[in-house]
Parts: structure tokens; C-alpha cells; sequence
């Protein structure tokens, strides 16, 4: 409407213009610039602050949800809780029953009751004696300011694992073979110096003029050929001087040694020959291969002894143990290192349980075998054996390793009887005598029990021979072309003769073997004459050997060992071994 006294100013281009000047002073004016910035700068300041307050939030959240899983799987398996008790009683490995719902119990009510948590994975594992705890979670923590923008929530997740690895306990039955075999030498020098000495199986056409090499035959003291009470009652072969009478203590026969072990319990020394006296007698060279009876002394004109230049020690009285090699009082056996590894390998064992803080962690039996394995109970030992024991540096087992050559086949010890190696028989009886009730997981008493160990230390040659009072005979032997006589050396069995696999039947139950092979020693200048070629099947079954040994053996259970360096530091490997294996195997 237009009143009569208004105009109106139609000229456009005057009124653009004018609207020029105004922005143009609009743009120049710098007037309240800060306010209208800010009013530009509120939203996403404020979208900032609301991050923040948010993320703040979602983050405390996750930190609670972390606590909780944190503290479930360490709760889960803390040393005393039911799931760990469990696990120890459990022979396989695997899942842990009722693990997983102790595990999301915990995790659930320790979780802060304002966020909703899911459970995306949870799992409790048991491995040898370690037990794993596993959770994972995912949650929605509501925003309070992101959702103007469309973020309704935040998304958190996390996990968490802990484990407990317990001490395993641990029965460690050590088999030790002490037939005739193991009484050879422990060094070449050791070796030489029986050789130059031992009167056993000296002269006739199956003998060893050179010395046999082993301490340990069969014939019974006094009874050796080579042995006279008559006018030459006081020559014993090379090199060996004058003995005392029959009846002494190192002469306990009725007409002259036989065994070269005794000789080994009392040592030589060197001789000084002097021409054309009695110490200088010597016998000729060939009555050693033609005659049975001791040749007539003949008067030795030179400063020598063709044989050797030693004298056995007959007025020593005789060592119970020979610790070192080369010492003037005895001559070392492979038996008498044995028993020196295992006193060592008894102190680094309580060293073991020193570190793990838990005493009676270990047990060790000691179980001698010849033609029979000697057994004696937990707790308890007997001439020939000592029981499993956690006191494994008390008198009666430390005594009993360091005098274990003691044992070494001479046909005198009824349990073990003598004649060869019966691996067949050992192998039997101490299966037998694990029980099944002897057979844990390695928790403990009342939790699973300990974890059974078989330690073998042999030269793995088996022979179905036996002895008694000279009389020789066999056990479980028939003919074979491979073992034609019961003295034909082979393996352990499965052989040709028994098909009998001992070692897996005690692996199937969870016995784990280990072997420590001391390789059978190569018989010098064998004779074939002797017991129907007996060095002859001897030497040509040392190289079965050590596969035989190998298959009877657990996976990485196999250890061989030659010098008294190498048999000591053989033996506390092949025990840490096994004890580590414990740990970190089933």
C-alpha cells in the first residue's frame, strides 16, 4: 500500500550501490571480529571437549575391564586354586575341566556392572606342568556428547594370559648293568696294566697269554689252571710277584687267585727286575699256549721283564672304591667311574631342589641287574640295591654308588646271579615293579603323584648264558643262527631270540627311558678257541648295538660315553635332560 505522502524510489542501480558501500565497510570494519570467531569456533570446540569426555570415560571403562581379566587369569591359575589342581592330576595334556568357567566367573563378577562385556574367547590349557589362562573381551561404553555426530558408542577390547609353571616330582629308577663286561678298565693306561697282571684264562690254547682285560671271569678262586701249590706255588703268572698264602684275605681260595678283580682292588706298582735273582724269573713264552700246568722258573740274566714292569700290591688291603685312575692302590673300573658320576650327579641334584626352593623334589634308586635285576621298595635298600630315596645325599646311597664295583659279576651274589647279560630279565622285573599307582604326572603326592624315570647305564650287550659254581648253563635262550650258543653276545630284545619289545611295553605306560651307552669294549687278540668263539660274536655285535639301544630309548633320551671324563659329564646331562624335559614335555 502506498500512502499519499511516500514515494518510493525505483532506481535499482542507486540502491545496488549503496549495498556496495555497506559490505565493502562491512569487510574493512574490524569491530568484534573475536565474538564472531568464537560463535564459528563453538560446535567443534564443543565437539572436542565431548571427545574427550568421552574417550576419558570409555578408557576408565577399559581399564576396569582389564583389572578383571587380569585378575581372572591370574586367579585362575595361582598355584593354590582348583583349576590348578586340575591340571596336575590330569595325565594328558589339553583342556583343563572347569577352567573355562572359573575363569569367565571371575571375570564377570570382578567386571564394573555399568559396561556391558562380552566374552570373546576364554580357554584353560594345560601343557607338561604348566597351566595356561586365556581371556578376551570386547565392550560398548555409551557416549554423552560424541552422539551428535552420530558415534553412539566407543568400542573397547583387550585380552589377558598368565601361567603357572609347577616343579614336577620326579622318581628316577637308575638301572646299572654290573655284568662281567662292565668290569673292563676305565682308560687304555688302566687297561694295560690289569692286562700285565690278570692271571685269569692265561695259558692253554684258549687262553690269553697277553692278559685278559676284564676283572670279572667265572672260575672260581683257586681253582685256575696256571695256580699250583707245589713248588711253584709262588709264581702266579707275569709280573704278578709272590702272593700271599691261600686263605688271606687276598687269597681267600684253596690254591691261588683266579679273578683279576681283586688285583684291581689292590693295585700295582712299578718293579725293578735284578739279573739273576729270583725276582728276575721268567717262564718261557710258549708254556703259556701249550701247557696247563705253571712252567719251571728259569733264572733271568738280564735287568728285565719281557711281560710288564709291574707288581700286583698283594700286602695293600683292598679299596672299596677307586676313585681316580692311575693311583699305585688300585686299578679303575668303568663300575668305580659309574659310582663316581652318580655321587656328583646326587650333590648337582640337590642343587637342583636347592633352586626350586622345594626339598624332596627328586627321588633315586640305585638297581643293580647281572643275570637278575636286585630290587629293594621305596624307602628302604639291601646288599645289592637301594630304594627309591629323597635323601640323595645320605650315607646309604652315596656308599652304595661310590662301592659299586664292588657289585661287578665274580659269581658270588645269589639275588643278581652271574654268567652274562640278562637285559631281558632286568627290563622285566623293574616294569613289574613300577605300579601303576607309581606312575603320576609329576604334581606330587596327592596331586598326581611323581613322574617316573628309567636311567639304564650299560654296554647293551646281551647273552642268555648262566653260572653257578662253575657250571654254566643258559636262560631263555634257543638256538638261532644269529645266537648259536647261549654265550653269543646280541641285542637287547626284540632279537632273534625274543621278540619281547620290554622297552616300548614300559613307554606305553608312561615310563620315560633314557640310556647312557658306555660302548662295549673291542676284545684284543680274540681267540676263537675260547667258549666257542665267544670274543669272536662278541666283537662283531658291538656295532648292533647302539641302534638297539637307541629304539629302546624315549625320543632324545640317548647318550653315549667312552673316558671317566665323558661317563661323569654324560651321566648329569642324561639326568638334567630328563628333568628339564619334565618341565617343558609331556
Amino acid at each position: 500500500m502506498i500512502r499519499g505522502n511516500e514515494t518510493t524510489d525505483l532506481n535499482l542501480p542507486r540502491h545496488l550501490g549503496r549495498m556496495g558501500d555497506l559490505i565493502a565497510r562491512f569487510r574493512q570494519d574490524k569491530r568484534g571480529n573475536i565474538a564472531i570467531m568464537m560463535a564459528a569456533a563453538a560446535l567443534p570446540l564443543v565437539a572436542i571437549v565431548g571427545c574427550v569426555v568421552d574417550y576419558t570415560m570409555a578408557t576408565s571403562a577399559k581399564t576396569k575391564l582389564q583389572a578383571s581379566a587380569d585378575s581372572a587369569t591370574l586367579m585362575a591359575v595361582s598355584m593354590n586354586s582348583t583349576v590348578v589342581a586340575t591340571a596336575k592330576l590330569m595325565s594328558t595334556d589339553g583342556t583343563v575341566t572347569g577352567g573355562t568357567t572359573y575363569l569367565q566367573n571371575i571375570f564377570t563378577s570382578n567386571a564394573p556392572g555399568t559396561t556391558a562385556a562380552n566374552i570373546t574367547n576364554s580357554s584353560v590349557n594345560k601343557a607338561s606342568n604348566t597351566v595356561t589362562a586365556t581371556i578376551s573381551y570386547t565392550a560398548q561404553v555409551p557416549t554423552a556428547f560424541l552422539g551428535v555426530l552420530g558415534i553412539g558408542n566407543i568400542t573397547v577390547t583387550g585380552s589377558s594370559t598368565a601361567s603357572y609353571t609347577w616343579a614336577v616330582y620326579v622318581d628316577f629308577y637308575v638301572m646299572l648293568d654290573v655284568s662281567g663286561s662292565m668290569s673292563f678298565p676305565s682308560t687304555p693306561a688302566e687297561q694295560a696294566r690289569l692286562m700285565a697282571v690278570n692271571p685269569d684264562n692265561l695259558m692253554g690254547t684258549n687262553g690269553y697269554p697277553g692278559g685278559c682285560q676284564f676283572a670279572c671271569h667265572f672260575t672260581r678262586q683257586g681253582a685256575c689252571p696256571q695256580v699250583s701249590a707245589g713248588a711253584n706255588a709262588s709264581y702266579q703268572g707275569p709280573g704278578q710277584g709272590p702272593i700271599p698264602a691261600a686263605g688271606s684275605s687276598t687269597n681267600p681260595g684253596t690254591g691261588g687267585y683266579c679273578q683279576g678283580f681283586i688285583i684291581s682292588r689292590l693295585g700295582t706298582s712299578k718293579n725293578t727286575f735284578t739279573a739273576n735273582t729270583t725276582n728276575g724269573n721268567i717262564p718261557p713264552v710258549t708254556n703259556f699256549l701249550t701247557s696247563a700246568t705253571p712252567p719251571v722258573h728259569t733264572v733271568n740274566p738280564n735287568n728285565t721283564n719281557p711281560y710288564n714292569g709291574t707288581f700286583v700290591n698283594w700286602n695293600n688291603t683292598p679299596v672299596s672304591s677307586c676313585q681316580t685312575d692311575g693311583t699305585p692302590s688300585c686299578i679303575q673300573l668303568r663300575a668305580d667311574v659309574i659310582g663316581v658320576g652318580l655321587n656328583q650327579l646326587f650333590q648337582d641334584a640337590l642343587q637342583v631342589e636347592a633352586r626350586t626352593g622345594i626339598s624332596n623334589q627328586i627321588q633315586i634308586g640305585l638297581f643293580p641287574f647281572i643275570q637278575n635285576l636286585c630290587w629293594s621298595s621305596s624307602g628302604n635298600s639291601n646288599s645289592c640295591s637301594v630304594g627309591l630315596t629323597a635323601n640323595i645325599t645320605g650315607s646309604t646311597i652315596t656308599n652304595f654308588a661310590s662301592q659299586l664295583a664292588n657289585l661287578l659279576d665274580t659269581g658270588q651274589d645269589p639275588t643278581m646271579g652271574s654268567g652274562g647279560t640278562h637285559l631281558d630279565n632286568a627290563l622285566k622285573t623293574m616294569n613289574s615293579n613300577i605300579s601303576s599307582s607309581a606312575i603320576g604326572t609329576g604334581g606330587g603326592a596327592g596331586k598326581g603323584g611323581n613322574k617316573p624315570y628309567v636311567l639304564i647305564i650299560t654296554d647293551g650287550s646281551q647273552d642268555y648264558q648262566t653260572q653257578s659254581g662253575g657250571g654254566w648253563s643258559s636262560q631263555g635262550w634257543s638256538y638261532t643262527p644269529a645266537v648259536p650258543f647261549p654265550n653269543s653276545a646280541t641285542i637287547v630284545p626284540p632279537n632273534s631270540i625274543d621278540n619281547n619289545d620290554y622297552c616300548a611295553t614300559m613307554k606305553n605306560r608312561g615310563i620315560t627311558i633314557a640310556i647312557l651307552y658306555i660302548p662295549y669294549a673291542q676284545i684284543v687278540n680274540p681267540n676263537p678257541n675260547f667258549a666257542n668263539d665267544e670274543d669272536g660274536y662278541a666283537n662283531a655285535n658291538i656295532q648292533n648295538i647302539p641302534a638297539a639301544l637307541q629304539a629302546c630309548a624315549s625320543p632324545k633320551s640317548f647318550y653315549q660315553a667312552t673316558t671317566p671324563a665323558e661317563i661323569k659329564n654324560q651321566l648329569w646331562t642324561m639326568f638334567n635332560d630328563q628333568l628339564n624335559a619334565a618341565r617343558v614335555t609331556n
